[in-house]
């Protein structure tokens, strides 16, 4: 889901932002100096207007603040104006027609092609061949701004949806843990096992109320090999009413209705389901890792080998562990001048791949041993593990015994695929709906229901859609 709410808020760990904001080295400039410093020539003074948090985000105001003072520093030829600008589908347009838009301004894993092909991001191919650092970019995460062999955004953090699952609790029912390289059959089968409906205790808690519900149902929906639109010929057309689709919906309906593994009371917002989990009340919930790991090691008590991150289910043996993937872009504004874009790239990775960083980091986790808290870094970081960087980090968590690991072999499980371009929002609430008939009737039938719901949703949104 690519607005900023709290499902996300909760995905997106506070330590990239922080990492990634406070931290600095005058060694570590974003992209080579080979005569295309023009930000700091000091020939003359360059303006560019900057993504810059809401006002109710007081700590990252502070953060971007810093960072401002820093970059400023370093390069005074250069002032940065804050913009209070942040990324809507529909409003980029109206901003870009009017010359509205930021220098540098945030966007979402769906929306690389849509804004490269509407001329609404410049081309960084030639800004990011010449960065020090590009190759230890992370592949998962960059290659979502790379259209037509063209790089069209910056990576800063990311996820791929997965299953979080309580090892304590099948220990203690004396129930086999399922293998990373699980199937939907293992997840019934655990699912069913685990559950304890006269105590109260689920075996898994799929999220059933609010656009959450689409989005954890959609997850199925791509391991069955199906997809939410087609874009073609000018035209978007719902698909998720597909063969995969009825296969993702009978799959639900299984868990409900023969496994008997969900909650009683199954209509669970994000918050929701991940509380149950954080209060051993489900062994199972569908989301990105930091934010339930988080409430269940420092709000419920548990232990990190209690709790496991694993892939999304493949629909059978051999298949693709497909989660949704989502994460967050800075884009740079493709009519700023050619000085401007090279500062506004040169803000966007100021603080990344820095020794500070490092520091930044490890003053994290001291601070949360202090509070005797686990540290829950991101699942995908803007780097790779196993790039210079990402092992220095990786020395970090190390040397501490609050830091959360994941299984060294979870990024070779992860297959990651992002949401759908045109109204996402729409079809997930159009999808919690569905979601919502198969857990309360026994007798509905996936393919009526979403039949019905494609339906709905070509009609109300997407004939109107034209893509030039």
């Amino acid at each position: 889901m690519r607005e900023r709410n709290a499902l996300f808020a909760s995905s997106m760990s506070l330590f990239m932002l922080g990492f990634m904001l406070n931290a600095c080295s005058p060694d570590a400039s974003p992209a080579t100096d080979g005569g295309n410093n023009s930000a700091s020539s000091g020939k003359k003074k360059i303006t560019i207007s900057v993504y810059y948090p809401t006002p109710d985000l007081v700590e990252k105001r502070a953060l971007e603040d810093d960072k401002i003072r820093r970059f400023t520093e370093k390069y005074p030829d250069v002032e940065i104006v804050k913009s209070d600008w942040h990324y809507d589908p529909n409003q980029i347009g109206i901003k870009m027609g009017a010359n509205e838009a930021p220098t540098l301004f945030n966007t979402y894993a769906t929306e690389g092609k849509f804004l490269a092909e509407k001329g609404w991001a410049a081309d960084l191919t030639g800004l990011f061949n010449a960065y020090e650092f590009k190759d230890q970019m992370n592949p998962i995460l960059q290659q979502q701004f790379v259209i037509g062999g063209k790089i069209y955004g910056i990576a800063q953090q990311g996820y791929v949806t997965g299953t979080i699952v309580n090892k304590k609790m099948l220990e203690d029912k004396k129930i086999a843990v399922p293998p990373l390289d699980w199937t939907w059959d293992d997840m019934f089968n655990t699912a069913k096992a685990a559950a304890d409906p006269a105590k109260g205790i689920s075996g898994i808690a799929p999220m059933g109320k609010g656009n959450e519900a689409g989005w954890n149902w959609t997850n199925f929906l791509f391991e069955a090999g199906g997809d939410i639109q087609k874009v073609e010929g000018g035209k978007v057309t719902a698909r998720f009413h597909s063969e995969a689709g009825v296969k993702a919906l009978q799959f639900y309906r299984s868990l409900a209705w023969e496994a008997k593994a969900i909650p009683k009371d199954w209509a669970l917002g994000w918050g929701d389901a991940v509380g149950a989990f954080a209060q051993s009340r489900t062994t199972m919930v569908i989301a990105g890792p930091d934010g339930p790991i988080d409430q269940a090691l420092n709000q419920g008590g548990m232990k990190p080998a209690d709790v496991l991150f694993y892939p999304m289910p493949a629909a059978a043996k051999g298949g693709k562990h497909t989660g949704v993937l989502g994460g967050d872009y800075l884009v740079i504004n493709p009519k700023a001048t050619q000085e401007e874009q090279e500062a506004a790239f040169r803000y966007a990775t100021f603080d990344y791949f820095s020794d500070k960083g490092l520091a930044s980091i490890e003053a994290s986790i001291q601070q949360r041993k202090k509070d005797n808290k686990y540290f829950i870094p991101p699942v995908i970081e803007y780097f790779t593990s196993d790039s210079a960087y990402g092992k220095k980090v990786k020395a970090v968590y190390d040397k501490y015994d609050n830091v959360y690991q994941y299984s060294p072999d979870i990024m070779k499980y992860l297959d990651g695929k992002p949401e759908a371009q045109f109204n996402t929002q729409d079809y997930y609430a159009t999808m919690t709906s569905v979601v919502q008939d198969i857990f309360s009737r026994k007798d509905a039938d996936p393919k009526t229901v979403l039949d019905a719901a494609a339906k709905l949703i070509q009609e109300k949104y997407y004939n109107s859609i034209k893509v030039e």
